[in-house]
């Protein structure tokens, strides 16, 4: 075999012409010290040579324009007149101008600022004031939108692959508003505003159904198909975060919330007429599911440098993965520019066209992480081919390739081909409740009638919705002082196997913590209904007498259906070229991380993680439980404590910016290309039966210490470990509480040397509480330590512990 490449290459011919360029400029400051002249001409000759360098430049670049204008005109005004100054109708020839909507909005203006005003103090101040008692004196001491109104810079109307009940149209919009909105929360003297907002974006508004009598349309929906760029200029923010309840935000965090509040699936529905059911319109389904494969990399830039850049590294490369407001973030490969991720991603298509695939690779770095090329692929390209496997080119760099395998799946409303789907996905055999997904499970979440009124008699609840499918779960909105709440909002879960699992519904009081009722019904029934589908009023059990909860769910079958082609069939998938630059695309795409998400985001994310699809080994599935949290409007951190399953909504304040979103086609670690796991199974495959234990087994104390409000986890030892190398393994335990992965939540132990059967008695501690701690997950990972630029470190095994157990508080010890 050939010598593994060197980790550093040193640039000699870089060395020397850089040696030569400094002798030449040292030179003559010695020649003129030693000859005694004075300093004064090395100024003169300093000017001379600054003068010509910019008349030669000047006299190249009048030249070039001149040359480039006879060639191709319209491309040398592109080059004159910077890209983010061109309205949408210049970069786009199916964008039309709508300067007579413009004026239209012009003259609307001071009316449109009167409903806004009505609709801050007579919405938005009451809703506010309800939903915490610390805000029970907030108002709005000042209302002004501005006198310059929202601009439209483009309109296209689609034409081609839409109903025809339907009308479609993407507004360039952009709004720079000179705005003045004041606050002030009395109980604790404090006062903040905005002095200016800014925001531009694409909008899509959808008229439908469109019908046979006036106003001939039914409603109007609205929407952004990706996150718009926003810009608030705030006043008294440092005041206003001091107030409890907010004090665990940031001008970033704030900035993203409303953000994702725009972007689909989140929208705006307006009907027009009242014959048209708003409840349908609220229950969209998703036009299709596309299935990522993100494989691998070659021939990416090395970024990493030595010695100011005299020494050329490699890079750590990562990806970032996005359709809509659905993030995914790739694990980080070391030292690699030939990366193989081997990681897997559902993401829900809800508009098309309009909706593309964009994904970037960056570099990791412990400031500010480099740039490694980007890609967008349109999903119209991805939904006639249904089956892409190619190599992709990566924009806006010198060089990089991309190896991505994609699928669409449509959502069928019969249960005919599931058993196909099971076998094709292995869902058939396993008794897991994770891996690759088989359905989707849509669900509207209506109202509930007759709520019991919790702890105490006569107090009306706050009733929220929590929601769970196997390890995956959803919350509702909070609705405050009711026992006939309504929400209308929509969920979707992803389903590795409907016939077995089974949807758990449990309405809670978010004042008093305790339960209203519950509900848990199984998948299968839906299976039995007509076009998959049920909605009717379900009775809770362990509630009032006449406690219901009225709910529209509907199950469809995620199906790959390969077209027939001939053999000589070639195609690539269309690539879009960015309309932007590198800087303004890495700003808005590059995801910050909200620590209070809007609770009614609902939008999926991975199920569980991975690598390799189609290659499952039934031990590694049964190792973990899944995760998926759905809810979340996904950012990086969000879907990447998806582990934690339905405790994602308590302590969103400990996810962190750089965390990898796990894939789904298997549960090995994260950090470990699990190809080396999966061959050391094999291994152990080879003339033995594997037993319940195959990687080991490791014991802990797990108990809650009510007195210090703290969760103490002994790691005691570990047997039967796998060995990484033929003197063993060098292991140590990692513990994590999700979901907080951030490093200050990590505890290690200490590192045993070679041996199989270490023993570490070592007690770890976390500040929580019991009520807090019985909603998390433990993560216990056992890995091999190595040495200094070994390449033996890895995962030897891991297992996720559900804390949700009544004998915490007195403890257990557990192999």
């Amino acid at each position: 075999p050939e010598p593994p490449p060197p980790l550093l290459s040193v640039d000699v011919t870089g060395l020397v012409s850089q040696f030569a360029r400094s002798f030449v400029l040292i030179f003559p400051v010695y020649v003129l010290g030693y000859l005694g002249l004075s300093f004064s001409w090395v100024l003169i000759a300093l000017c001379g040579l600054f003068w010509i360098r910019r008349h030669r430049v000047g006299k190249t670049s009048r030249l070039g324009r001149a040359l480039a204008f006879l060639e191709d005109e319209e491309e040398a005004v592109r080059l004159s007149v910077p890209s983010a100054d061109l309205p949408a109708w210049v970069h786009f020839p199916d964008t039309e101008r709508a300067e007579w909507l413009n004026k239209t909005v012009k003259q609307m203006w001071p009316f449109i600022c009167q409903f806004i005003e009505k609709l801050f103090r007579e919405t938005i101040e009451p809703a506010v004031r309800g939903a915490s008692n610390h805000l029970s004196t907030f108002s709005f001491t000042k209302i002004n939108i501005g006198h310059q109104p929202l601009r439209i810079n483009g309109v296209k109307v689609y034409t081609e692959n839409v109903d025809k009940r339907q009308i479609i149209l993407d507004l360039q919009i952009s709004f720079v508003g000179n705005c003045e909105i004041d606050l002030e929360i009395k109980r604790y003297f404090c006062r903040a505003g905005v002095k200016s907002i800014q925001i531009h974006g694409t909008m899509r508004v959808i008229l439908e159904p469109l019908i046979g009598d006036m106003p001939l349309i039914g409603a109007l929906s609205l929407f952004f198909l990706r996150k718009p760029l926003l810009e608030i200029n705030w006043t008294g923010l440092t005041n206003l975060l001091d107030v409890p309840g907010l004090n665990g935000l940031s001008d970033t965090i704030i900035l993203d919330i409303i953000s994702n509040y725009l972007v689909l699936p989140n929208r705006i529905t307006v009907p027009l007429v009242s014959e048209v059911q708003i409840a349908q319109l609220r229950f969209p389904i998703p036009k299709g599911v596309v299935r990522i494969h993100f494989i691998e990399a070659q021939d990416l830039e090395g970024k990493d440098t030595y010695l100011k850049g005299m020494v050329k590294g490699k890079s750590d490369p990562y990806g970032i993965i996005r359709v809509g407001n659905q993030i995914f973030q790739s694990k980080v490969i070391q030292e690699n520019l030939n990366p193989k991720w081997n990681e897997v991603y559902e993401a829900l298509v809800y508009e098309h066209p309009g909706q593309e695939l964009e994904i970037e690779l960056f570099d990791e770095d412990p400031d500010k992480d480099d740039f490694l090329g980007s890609l967008m692929i349109d999903l119209i390209e991805v939904e006639k081919e249904r089956l892409l496997d190619e190599w992709f080119t990566l924009d806006e760099v010198s060089k990089g390739k991309l190896h991505l395998k994609l699928e669409w799946l449509t959502l069928m409303p019969t249960a005919e081909n599931l058993d196909k789907v099971l076998t094709s996905i292995r869902a058939d055999k396993d008794q897991a409740n994770d891996g690759l997904s088989s359905a989707l499970l849509i669900l509207y979440l209506d109202s509930a009638r007759n709520l019991p009124s919790g702890k105490k008699l006569n107090s009306n609840p706050n009733p929220l919705v929590l929601l769970s499918v196997g390890h995956k779960a959803q919350e509702s909105k909070i609705r405050y002082k009711t026992n006939e709440p309504v929400w209308e909002e929509n969920f979707t879960f992803f389903v590795h196997n409907p016939k077995r699992q089974e949807l758990e519904v449990e309405v809670r009081d978010e004042q008093h913590q305790c339960s209203l009722g519950n509900l848990k019904l199984p998948l299968s029934q839906l299976l039995e209904s007509e076009d998959l589908t049920m909605h009717q009023r379900f009775h809770l059990s362990n509630s009032g007498p006449n406690s219901t909860i009225n709910m529209k769910i509907a199950l469809r079958v995620l199906s790959l259906e390969k077209k027939a082609r001939s053999p000589d069939h070639q195609h690539s998938a269309q690539v879009k070229r960015p309309s932007v630059s590198k800087d303004a695309r890495k700003s808005s795409f590059k995801p910050q991380v909200p620590i209070s998400p809007p609770p009614d985001s609902n939008k999926p994310a991975p199920a569980s993680p991975v690598t390799e699809s189609d290659k499952k080994t039934d031990t590694a599935e049964k190792s973990q439980p899944p995760n998926a949290s759905p809810q979340w409007p996904t950012d990086l951190s969000r879907s990447s404590s998806s582990l934690h399953a339905s405790n994602f909504s308590y302590s969103p304040s400990h996810l962190s910016v750089k965390e990898p979103t796990p894939s789904i086609a298997s549960d090995i670690s994260l950090p470990i290309a699990t190809q080396e796991l999966r061959q050391r199974l094999r291994q152990l495959e080879n003339g033995t039966t594997l037993g319940q234990s195959p990687l080991g087994q490791i014991q802990l104390t797990i108990r809650h210490s009510s007195q210090r409000n703290k969760l103490i986890v002994v790691v005691h030892s570990c047997r039967n470990l796998i060995a990484f190398s033929e003197e063993g393994s060098d292991p140590y335990v990692r513990l994590y509480l999700l979901p907080d992965k951030r490093r200050s939540g990590r505890r290690k132990t200490h590192v045993s040397k070679k041996t199989l059967n270490p023993v570490f008695d070592q007690i770890f501690d976390f500040s929580v509480s019991l009520p807090e701690v019985q909603r998390r997950t433990l993560d216990v990972a056992v890995k091999n330590s190595g040495g200094f630029l070994s390449k033996d470190k890895g995962l030897l095994g891991k297992v996720l512990i559900p804390l949700a157990s009544e004998e915490l508080a007195k403890g257990w010890t557990q192999w």
